[in-house]
């Protein structure tokens, strides 16, 4: 049970790094109460009570308040993902309390990057990334509740899905592709005729936008049906989907 978590408890240097049971109950809640109170401090000393009363029936709500004040992404009820953000957080905050004394910190030379030759340097800054560092996994995360994508327990696996929608949805010739189709002939909405008249102009300026945006659904719906009609045109060319010779439905 321990070994799940236990890297970041060392890091956190808390006392029961090799006994703590994440799924029992009452170590849960004092990991929490010990969390808030050494290390991620988001309340005032005050403020924390409902944390540290573990024996109560609230502390649940309590909890649940806490993970929405920090802007956990995960839910309670997917605990070892949320346990996994939680003290990932907190050991982004430890790091930031003593940032230039880790940043003199350089691995020995002997732990080079795969790739890169003996005493050189790589020019692929992936190459000095490390994947499991814990603000690699919350920008993971971060970046993927701004593309909406759903949470994943695997941040590298979650990367993946990234790295799809960004290549098939927001690159740069997608982009270029969207805009040239949005583009089009602009009809001026005093230019266009109604062809009835209700009686009021505000009314009728309604209707003259009801009757644009119909017209701009039929071309999209034009535009599909060419689409598909030059997709049965390639299939039926395909010379791959005729009927063999021996099929008992081909003419003899």
């Amino acid at each position: 049970m321990a070994t799940l978590f236990r890297r970041k408890l060392l890091a956190l240097k808390y006392p029961k790094p090799n006994n703590f049971n994440w799924k029992e109950e009452s170590e849960f809640q004092n990991l929490v109460a010990w969390l808030e109170d050494q290390k991620i401090r988001h309340y005032k000393i005050e403020e924390r009570a409902g944390l540290r009363n573990i024996a109560s029936a609230d502390w649940s709500r309590a909890f649940d308040k806490y993970l929405r004040d920090l802007g956990c992404p995960y839910p309670p009820a997917d605990r070892s993902a949320m346990l996994d953000w939680l003290l990932g957080y907190a050991v982004r905050l430890e790091y930031g309390d003593d940032v230039e004394k880790f940043r003199s910190v350089r691995p020995p030379k002997s732990s080079t990057a795969a790739g890169v030759p003996p005493g050189g340097v790589s020019s692929n800054p992936l190459d000095n990334l490390d994947f499991n560092d814990p603000d690699f996994k919350a920008g993971v995360t971060s970046l993927a509740m701004m593309l909406q994508i759903p949470p994943y327990a695997d941040h590298l696996e979650q990367m993946k899905a990234i790295c799809i929608v960004v290549t098939e949805k927001l690159s740069k010739e997608v982009l270029e592709k969207s805009k040239k189709s949005k583009q089009g002939d602009v009809i001026p909405i005093e230019n266009t005729e109604l062809g009835f008249d209700t009686g009021d102009l505000i009314i009728n300026e309604v209707a003259k936008i009801l009757r644009l945006l119909h017209i701009h659904d039929l071309r999209e719906l034009q535009s599909q049906i060419n689409h598909a009609i030059v997709a049965v045109q390639e299939l039926i060319a395909n010379p791959k989907t005729t009927l063999p010779r021996d099929n008992k439905f081909s003419k003899r």
